[in-house]
């Protein structure tokens, strides 16, 4: 005989019906349902730019994880996680009793692995919640942890965020076929029960438990208030290791007048000494300056190159090569990478205009944030 919590029912189905899950528990459900989907398809498929719509879903995904926290103390009785929430080990005894076709208890809301199925759920979208957030100051510089966190650090978060969406995509396919198996094994649709909110009881439930639906509500929306003012409050902080000001006066103007100027952070400070030192022979034009003007802009390349940022750009175009042969931006494989989705054509738009005009995608080009956000790529097209 399994040992089991009080509060679960373990009396056989009858014909009877009774309210089992609270519209609570119900949009919860749907909500979170609709909301992991579109995180899903945005963070999977989605190009870069919609990356605002990615962290909508995944806002919403914390603040439902926030409404079931709370509706899990002040909701109904088999809302509450004293009603389901078991033992790995008290799970573990269920499903082998299962497995060996023995005779196992029936639950009118979660059974014991669907409970730890629950728990398991809400613990890996707890965690996505938090990697994305780590990955967006660190990774993108953007969010409320842009001026704490490392590239380091957010690329680790990355990392971790996209094994845990795979681990999700597995959790949620064990989820249905625990759902399909069950609904066959005990010949109720839980998928329907789940919308009316309605399953076969027999004899007591979990002891009653009265949901209080106003408290809960303002619970989570002081919570989400004061999270959100943080989170605003915070995400105007400069990120850090990505210093805002405008591209230099001199560096502008004698850049400028051939083509437009890169961001010093997009090259290592080799790179940038080995192209004032070849200005002779600027990728096939003479582009030298007098002494002085080389010097001034020497020392404004070298403080604000690469290894001075801590941007997503800098980061991955630090290893440029400062050898004999220079590579232009545009030719190495990071550029090529990062740009590979966007079709040819495109660069010879009007208002780009060839591939080094950075400033025609990425808005705040000039100040090396290169934020996804801050993309919008041109549709006028040139035949």
């Amino acid at each position: 005989m399994l040992d089991r919590p009080t509060a679960i029912s373990d009396h056989a189905p009858t014909g009877s019906k009774a309210r089992v899950w609270d519209l609570g528990v119900r949009l919860f459900h749907w909500l979170l349902v609709a909301s992991v989907a579109g995180a899903m398809l945005t963070g999977f498929f989605a190009p870069r730019p919609w990356l605002d719509l990615h962290l909508v879903f995944g806002s919403a995904v914390a603040a439902l994880l926030l409404h079931r926290v709370v509706w899990g103390f002040a909701g109904s009785a088999y809302s509450r996680f004293s009603s389901f929430v078991v033992s790995p080990l008290f799970a573990l005894k269920y499903a082998v009793a299962l497995l060996r076709g023995r005779s196992v208890p029936h639950y009118a809301g979660h059974n014991p692995i669907g409970a730890m199925m629950i728990v398991t759920l809400l613990a890996v979208l707890t965690a996505l919640t938090i990697t994305g957030v780590v990955t967006l100051g660190g990774a993108l510089k953007d969010g409320p942890l842009g001026f704490v966190t490392s590239f380091a650090t957010g690329s680790t978060a990355k990392a971790i965020h996209v094994v845990l969406a795979y681990g999700l995509l597995a959790l949620i396919g064990g989820h249905l076929a625990g759902i399909a198996a069950e609904s066959i094994r005990t010949r109720e649709n839980l998928i329907a029960a789940m919308v009316s909110g309605r399953k076969r009881v027999s004899g007591p439930g979990p002891r009653t438990a009265t949901a209080h639906p106003f408290l809960a509500a303002v619970v989570v929306a002081s919570a989400s208030a004061g999270i959100g003012t943080i989170a605003v409050v915070a995400s105007n902080r400069p990120a850090l290791g990505v210093p805002t000001a405008a591209l230099e006066g001199t560096y502008a103007k004698e850049c400028g007048a051939c083509h437009a100027p890169h961001h010093p952070s997009i090259a290592p400070a080799a790179a940038w000494q080995a192209i004032l030192e070849r200005l002779d022979d600027h990728f096939g034009d003479n582009a030298e300056l007098d002494p002085a003007t080389v010097a001034q802009l020497r020392t404004y390349l070298l403080a604000q190159s690469a290894e001075q940022f801590d941007s997503k750009a800098a980061n991955i175009f630090r290893d440029v090569a400062a050898g004999e042969t220079l590579p232009r931006v545009t030719e190495t494989a990071s550029w090529k990478r990062l740009h590979r989705a966007i079709a040819s054509n495109v660069f010879q738009a009007k208002p780009v205009a060839g591939r080094v005009n950075c400033q025609a995608c990425h808005a705040d080009a000039a100040t090396g944030g290169f934020k996804p956000r801050n993309i919008s790529i041109p549709k006028e097209i040139t035949k």
